[in-house]
């Protein structure tokens, strides 16, 4: 992992902002940027009643590597990445991703490439479980 990733990791555990916050800061940063996924109560007009992220055995690999394309692509002095897995209830966080630079602009860019990247790239799913009963199966191949 290179010296800008400071952290690229999948965990059953609660996210901390703070910690993320704390990883990408430093006295030469000036801008951070942050994004926090929440599960929603809605998706495409069913209500959701919670979900349940599973990962394929490559994820962990997959979100280093999308830590460091994002990390080497843009003018960043650190990067951070923590995605949960296991079951999450409405309200609860999925997602953190955290980058600082010496200014705004390039922190927030890599913000949202990183995002979205890891949507992209990185083989974890949602199933999500409705308050009908129903199951819905969100990011399979």
């Amino acid at each position: 992992m290179s010296s800008r990733v400071r952290l690229a990791e999948i965990s059953e555990r609660p996210l901390s902002v703070d910690r993320l916050l704390a990883l990408v800061s430093d006295r030469a940063t000036g801008g951070i940027a942050v994004f926090i996924g929440v599960v929603r109560e809605q998706d495409s007009g069913d209500e959701v009643a919670s979900l349940d992220y599973t990962q394929h055995p490559t994820a962990t690999a997959a979100l280093h590597a999308s830590a460091e394309r994002v990390a080497a692509a843009y003018d960043v002095r650190a990067v951070a990445v923590e995605h949960r897995i296991g079951h999450l209830e409405v309200g609860d966080l999925a997602v953190v991703v955290a980058t600082g630079a010496v200014h705004r602009g390039p922190a927030i860019d890599a913000c949202r490439a990183l995002i979205d990247d890891l949507k992209s790239t990185v083989p974890i799913w949602k199933e999500q479980h409705l308050t009908s009963g129903a199951v819905s199966w969100v990011g399979l191949p």
